[in-house]
């Protein structure tokens, strides 16, 4: 480097998982087939074509080239707000809700809203990676509440309770759940959600996954009621129910006495989300109901494929699966999940995510998007995991 400083909490935070595990598909020699790649969670299909001719007609927009409003478009706002009011039984209205440059946006956002350097946000382990990089980066003490396989890697409340002290200043909760695909229950979620009350902290939840719920009829929880609505900041993404993960589309709901603050920041930050995407997504919400219900309905068809595929393999084990991910405990003892990781695409061409870039305590295990999985690569599965 040329000498010049640069700032310490950046240069002590992990590199980007997903770029540094696609470097070791360089070393596959092809012998095995094509690369089967189960890294990224991107959706492995395009988006529709009416969707796509929406985005076209939005681009040639001379208007929507210019800045647009700071939290969003006022169409998108509404849109999402009537479409989540009716999600969760709740009254959400537009003044509450932000849309972003995606939900990894939408966390800095939040992360820098709520805590500052010295400051703590509890984190479940595994932890999705970006969210840890994000606290790295300001200087917020990641604190790790372990979750356990025997309970589906749902955080165990007393636990949370010890961890809590006068530097914490939220809890982080991801469901569907990244890297595990673990569901919490409505339950579950309002013991978590009384529980940072009680304690004068927020709830930062991520439902990145949201649209991937094996069941749509019922909501997914209670927490935009009262009496926690007003502690609880909820993070979303457009990216994967509407296979748009280039538009680059999260939303915020927050409490209105949020809203100010979260301008400053977006302002700051981006400026305003783009506003070609916004116009798509905006008819998108309801437009594609039953398209994105039939993408839901396929993801939990290849969780079950996946599920057969790995039941013959001896010592594999799924842990955990749901929404978007399993989580895959490997058969070779002490071996760092690293080494399986890198083997099984060097020498088969299988990408998997290591479970150490979820945390502390991983070495075990494996990330699995399993909706990456063709008819071929589901067939071709078995001996790819042989090592």
């Amino acid at each position: 480097m040329s000498g010049l400083a640069v700032n310490p909490l950046v240069l002590e935070t992990a590199g980007p998982a997903i770029l540094e595990t696609r470097a070791w598909l360089e070393s596959y020699a092809g012998n095995k087939g094509p690369p089967i790649d189960l890294s990224q969670a991107a959706p492995p299909y395009s988006p529709p074509q009416q969707l796509l001719d929406r985005l076209s007609a939005a681009a040639a927009s001379a208007e929507l080239a210019r800045y647009g409003a700071v939290p969003g478009e006022t169409a998108l706002r509404a849109a999402y707000a009537d479409h989540t009011s009716k999600l969760y039984g709740a009254a959400i209205m537009p003044e509450n809700i932000s849309i972003t440059g995606g939900c990894n946006q939408a966390f800095v956002i939040a992360a820098m809203l709520v805590a500052q350097r010295g400051d703590a946000i509890i984190l479940p382990v595994p932890w999705y990676f970006n969210h840890k990089m994000t606290l790295d980066m300001l200087g917020i003490e990641a604190r790790q509440l372990p979750c356990s396989p025997s309970t589906n890697f749902t955080p165990d409340l007393s636990t949370m309770r010890k961890l809590i002290d006068k530097k914490v200043r939220a809890l982080v909760l991801v469901t569907p759940n990244n890297p595990t695909g673990a569901i919490y229950s409505p339950a579950a979620l309002a013991a978590f959600a009384t529980v940072c009350r009680e304690n004068g902290i927020w709830l930062i939840i991520d439902e990145t996954y949201r649209d991937f719920l094996p069941e749509q009829s019922q909501r997914p929880h209670a927490l935009f009621e009262q009496p926690f609505r007003s502690g609880v900041i909820g993070l979303y993404s457009f990216s994967k129910s509407l296979a748009i993960p280039g538009y680059r589309l999260g939303a915020m709901i927050y409490p209105p006495e949020l809203a100010e603050q979260v301008i400053k920041v977006q302002d700051c930050v981006q400026i305003c989300p783009s506003r070609v995407g916004q116009a798509a997504v905006t008819w998108g919400l309801n437009g594609l109901q039953e398209w994105r219900d039939e993408k839901r309905r396929l993801f939990g068809d290849k969780a079950r494929e996946f599920q057969a595929a790995i039941s013959g393999l001896a010592g594999w084990q799924i842990d955990s699966i749901g929404g978007y991910f399993a989580y895959l405990r490997h058969p070779f003892g002490e071996t760092g999940s690293v080494e399986v990781a890198k083997r099984l695409a060097t020498e088969n061409g299988l990408l998997l995510i290591p479970g150490s870039y979820f945390g502390p305590a991983q070495e075990q295990h494996l990330r699995v998007s399993f909706g990456n999985l063709s008819a071929e690569g589901l067939r071709e599965l078995p001996e790819r995991f042989r090592l």
